[in-house]
């Protein structure tokens, strides 16, 4: 399975991750920043505190957190398919 090994704020609201398998790169999520649960980002120093949970999501401290996954295929293009096979089977048989 693959997992964030790493995360760091970047200027704009941006974040750089790599992951177990060396994929890396950043990430824009300025569209996210201000909305909801992200007005908490306004604060730099919030933003800031970026990292991998113990179970692997990438978190700013105990409430706000955003899938891995969904990140790994943002940075990779790769498909829920390409990713997580299996997850249309289990789906359809929910």
């Amino acid at each position: 399975m693959i997992r964030p090994a790493d995360v760091e704020a970047r200027d704009g609201y941006r974040i750089w991750l790599r992951y177990s398998d060396g994929t890396m790169g950043e990430i824009d999520l300025s569209h996210l920043a201000g909305r909801g649960v992200f007005k908490a980002w306004n604060k730099r120093a919030f933003f800031e505190t970026v990292h991998v949970s113990e179970v692997g999501a990438i978190a700013w401290g105990e409430d706000l957190e955003l899938c891995p996954d969904a990140l790994y295929m943002q940075l990779t293009g790769k498909s829920v398919e390409e990713v997580m096979p299996g997850a249309r089977t289990l789906i359809a048989d929910a």
